[in-house]
């Protein structure tokens, strides 16, 4: 049976660049918006890009937050961008709305006197240990497009900060649940070790 990552469409993500990312890295990935297809998977990838409230409400009118919610107690599950604000309970951004709440915390505008959105790259600084950073040095670059940031309720859940002004969550992670602020698959070989790092976690 063929083992691979299913990447989650529900119509707020750019699918391809994570799907490139992972092609090239020789980890099969199937895209999809079926409950079988997420049963199935090895692991599973939310992707997302635009409003929380749009996003949230799609995945919840697609059925989808509950089969997320299910299978991370299962399999590994990696959230990316906005698919990282979908873990937490909820945002304010635009009004404030309910997110998956895998992750507990709540997603704020970032307080700071820097341009936002916080667009380009950045270093990370490791708080607690992920196996996504296995192999990267402390002060590792990646690449963020976002205005808003998780404010977590337990800084064990934090496994990777950065600094825009305040300093921001850029990773998390809570059992079978990761998720990067960042874009990986837009930060080079960096990024690349840690989809690596993520395909390597249910094989």
């Amino acid at each position: 049976m063929m083992r691979y990552t299913a990447i989650v469409d529900y119509g707020v993500g750019n699918l391809k660049s994570v799907v490139n990312a992972m092609k090239y890295l020789g980890l099969e990935t199937c895209i999809t918006s079926g409950r079988g297809d997420l049963e199935r998977a090895d692991a599973i990838i939310l992707p997302g890009v635009g409003a929380f409230p749009d996003a949230a409400e799609k995945l919840r009118a697609s059925g989808l937050e509950q089969v997320l919610r299910k299978q991370s107690e299962k399999k590994p599950l990696l959230g990316i961008c906005l698919g990282m604000q979908l873990l937490f309970d909820g945002s304010d951004e635009v009004r404030p709305c309910k997110g998956i709440g895998l992750v507990p915390g709540w997603v704020k505008k970032i307080e700071t006197n820097q341009k936002l959105p916080h667009i380009g790259w950045n270093s990370l600084h490791f708080q607690n240990s992920s196996p996504l950073f296995k192999g990267l040095e402390e002060g590792a670059y990646v690449y963020f497009v976002h205005g808003f940031c998780g404010a977590v309720q337990r800084e064990g859940d934090v496994t990777a900060r950065t600094d825009y002004g305040p300093s921001v969550v850029a990773a998390v992670g809570r059992g079978n649940v990761y998720g990067c602020q960042f874009h990986p698959e837009k930060s080079g070989e960096i990024g690349l070790q840690i989809l690596r790092n993520f395909g390597e976690l249910n094989r």
